[in-house]
């Protein structure tokens, strides 16, 4: 046992001073929340400023004190008015107005509702799609996935719902070039399962019949088929066809790959990235690690650990302000493309920290400590760098420890 101490101390060391000089904008401890401010709740890198985008009360889709639960976002990258317009999640579970997809007139600096429905439950994911709509889901058992067909005007259109996509607990989505749809189920696979564990948890492509219709098409699930079965890793393949409609089952039985709570993708190059939440876990149910990024070479389907704490980051411990405190990553959630092609990792966590990961390889090869939220009650959510303008950053904060606090933020790169 002291032997394993000294070593995690020199680790930790390690880390600390490499992130400490880096030559990318960065901070060097996580924010301690005995210094919130709610006016400017992001502790920030030199040269970079924050001005909230959109505020609780500008829609206040739940009254009475109820949070509206900003999620995640995109704006319409593509097409008329390109940037323009930035479209929002709304994360309500129970509530009877149902779960909501808000849009923010960035030009105008107006918000409106833009699609509500009593039956939908945690709306989390979202993104655009190369033809010009954006997807959007929910997450939950079952849970499915919908398109929006955007009008003309881009503040209207249509929903469709996508149920060859997957039926499954929604978060990260991605699309790649050829239009194939990938999606994760959002499960605690080795500790809940679906009357069997682990079941779960897993990580799907669907490809469509037609590129640009997702009506119609194949879903397959990742499996690891020569590696680390337990902790995800070696070699996969895409196992399938499987049942859409009961894709958290029929793709475990096949074979695919369980993994403990992944949450969002990103692809960046030719790897796709997915954040996984919470470890794996020992014969006595504790977890081994507080979360990882795994990286997914889509030529070679090769999965390695990109990020990991205790092996390129350092593990947080304690809390912010009180005596040992170490900054590191834990919960890794929300995942966003710089556009350089660095992957931006936000946690979900109090305080909830912006990391930043370097390297193309199956390994990142630094990370670095960007920004941290000083709200001690929120988590910062649906982080997204803007492809158009490309030095602004929007987060959400949900939950906020302020009365109607939740909202957009927009964390802006200053001009020289």
């Amino acid at each position: 046992m002291p032997r394993k101490i000294f070593t995690v101390l020199v680790l930790t060391f390690g880390f600390n001073a490499a992130m400490a000089g880096t030559d990318h904008p960065h901070i060097s401890e996580s924010a301690d929340p005995a210094h919130w401010n709610p006016t400017a709740p992001w502790k920030l890198p030199e040269g970079y400023s924050q001005t909230r985008v959109s505020s609780e009360s500008d829609l206040n889709i739940y009254d009475r004190s109820r949070n509206d639960m900003t999620d995640m976002m995109t704006v319409n990258e593509t097409g008329p008015n390109a940037g323009r317009f930035l479209y929002r999640t709304h994360e309500a579970e129970n509530e009877p107005e149902g779960g909501a997809v808000s849009v923010v007139d960035l030009k105008n600096r107006t918000t409106r509702l833009l699609a509500q429905n009593p039956s939908w439950k945690m709306v989390d994911g979202i993104r655009w799609t190369p033809w010009g709509s954006f997807l959007f889901a929910e997450e939950r058992t079952g849970g499915r996935i919908f398109e929006f067909v955007l009008n003309p005007d881009r503040i209207s259109g249509t929903v469709l719902q996508r149920d060859a996509v997957g039926r499954m607990s929604h978060e990260g989505i991605a699309v790649d070039a050829e239009g194939n749809i990938y999606v994760v189920d959002e499960w605690k696979s080795l500790t809940i399962g679906c009357g069997f564990v682990p079941c779960g948890g897993g990580i799907y492509k669907f490809i469509p019949d037609r590129y640009g219709d997702l009506s119609s098409g194949k879903l397959f699930v990742l499996k690891i088929i020569k590696g680390d079965t337990r902790e995800g890793l070696g070699q996969a393949a895409w196992e399938g066809p499987i049942d859409s409609l009961d894709a958290r089952k029929d793709g475990s039985l096949k074979g695919g790959q369980s993994y403990q709570r992944p949450e969002d993708l990103e692809i960046i190059g030719n790897t796709l990235y997915a954040s996984v939440t919470e470890g794996t876990v020992d014969a006595a149910g504790n977890e081994n690690y507080r979360g990882r990024v795994i990286a997914i070479n889509l030529a070679t389907l090769r999965v390695s650990n990109y990020v990991k704490p205790g092996v390129n980051v350092p593990a947080e411990r304690g809390r912010p302000g009180h005596a040992g405190y170490v900054t590191g990553l834990k919960r890794p959630d929300n995942l966003a493309k710089t556009p350089d092609g660095k992957l931006m990792i936000m946690e979900d966590n109090v305080p909830s920290d912006i990391w930043v990961a370097v390297g193309t390889g199956p390994v990142a090869s630094q990370v670095y400590l960007f920004a941290s939220l000083s709200d001690p009650k929120a988590e910062g959510s649906g982080i997204y760098y803007d492809p158009i303008d490309k030095k602004t950053i929007y987060v959400n904060v949900q939950h906020s420890a302020a009365p109607d606090g939740d909202g957009t933020w927009a964390i802006r790169k200053q001009s020289k």
